[in-house]
């Protein structure tokens, strides 16, 4: 009975230690303000959007959270099993590999843009970053 009794008792005393130790969460996660431009370069096709992305999220979470906001922004992924998720059509305008046309995906930060070298499921958007996804053709010699 009393060996019963300890073992309850170092359970308890486990327990309450634990609770002092391990941190508790208990904010919300911080979402960071984004800006999207959709930039056809076969049209006049130029639209902007505003919307956020949790902190440590990715862009894909970032431009579903756009899609759901209904501001009519709509867009598709294909899933590589080696690459992971391809930004595959923005509100209605889908990439094809016979016109050799897709999306490509830049980042401009303080005037200068460049091409980021991950998709939407690993691009960790930074706060009040502005992310152009633009349709445009690739070279038949480059790929």
């Amino acid at each position: 009975m009393a060996l019963q009794l300890l073992s309850a008792l170092c359970s308890v005393a486990l327990l309450f230690t634990l609770t002092l130790v391990l941190p508790v969460q208990t904010e919300e996660p911080k979402t960071l303000p984004i800006r999207i431009t959709v930039k056809d370069d076969f049209s006049t096709m130029l639209q902007s959007y505003h919307t956020s992305v949790l902190e440590g999220g990715v862009l894909y979470g970032a431009l579903r959270r756009l899609e759901e906001s209904n501001n009519g922004f709509k867009f598709t992924v294909t899933v590589d099993p080696n690459f992971g998720l391809f930004l595959e059509s923005v509100n209605g305008v889908a990439g094809s590999d016979a016109k050799h046309k897709y999306w490509q995906i830049l980042s401009d930060h303080n005037g200068t843009v460049t091409v980021l070298d991950v998709g939407v499921g690993c691009y960790q958007p930074k706060t009040d970053e502005h992310i152009i996804l633009k349709y445009t053709t690739w070279s038949k010699d480059s790929h």
